[in-house]
């Protein structure tokens, strides 16, 4: 069902986008692209994962045989406030929350030879407050402009595990951090229709903190850095 509605809405947004390049004759929103502040909404996909980095030597740890992450699919909402600096230039602050998870998957074997994976699940809902630069070409076609963007947020997961207790069956949890600064880069078109600005943005995400928690345990312990990787794709309405 995810996939579905993930589906009807980009159907959706393209048929915006055809629209708008269906009317590149006639410029719209032409007075636009000079008020000093400009506001919207953005609704976006989001693919979360980790860079995770483990000790080069787990036989230490008898039968754990690897661990690696496997990235969840979530979505994101935010405010968008955009201040002109320039012709080419503006600056963005687009505070949101994103929803997501994801899975920490440890394989391990068994005296009678059978592998095992053992997924930790991670699921988180940030704050995201993300400061960008916007650089912008020039309008193509009258109405599309293809731009990039570049900066960095801070986040901070509101459901973070770190001071979650184990759960009465002895189930060990993985606790992460719940502050994070990430280095954001991307790409996006403008598409300026008759009564609004609809965009469309390819994002990447890159932490710059290591999440994970130290404890004395064999899922903390075999890993040395957790860092995040996520890609996410907004639909920008302004």
């Amino acid at each position: 069902m995810r996939l579905k509605r993930i589906l009807t809405l980009s159907i959706v947004c393209l048929g915006i986008a055809t629209h708008a390049y269906a009317q590149f004759g006639v410029p719209n929103l032409l007075k636009y692209d000079k008020r000093r502040f400009h506001f919207g909404f953005t609704l976006g996909y989001n693919n979360f994962n980790y860079r995770i980095s483990s000790k080069p030597d787990l036989a230490e740890y008898d039968s754990l045989m690897l661990v690696h992450t496997r990235p969840m699919s979530g979505f994101s909402l935010g405010i968008v406030t955009n201040l002109r600096l320039g012709k080419y230039f503006d600056l963005r602050f687009i505070p949101g929350l994103s929803f997501g998870d994801r899975y920490i998957d440890y394989t391990v074997r068994y005296p009678d030879g059978s592998e095992i994976i053992t997924p930790k699940n991670v699921e988180s809902v940030y704050l995201d407050l993300p400061i960008l630069f916007k650089y912008k070409s020039s309008r193509m076609l009258n109405n599309i402009r293809a731009y990039v963007i570049a900066g960095g947020q801070y986040t901070f997961d509101m459901i973070s595990a770190k001071k979650r207790k184990a759960p009465a069956n002895g189930d060990i949890v993985v606790k992460l951090n719940p502050h994070d600064v990430q280095a954001q880069v991307g790409v996006g078109f403008d598409f300026y229709c008759t009564y609004f600005k609809f965009s469309t943005e390819l994002k990447m995400s890159f932490g710059f903190i290591n999440m994970l928690v130290p404890e004395d345990n064999m899922y903390a312990t075999s890993v040395t850095g957790l860092h995040a990787k996520n890609l996410q794709i907004s639909f920008i309405f302004e």
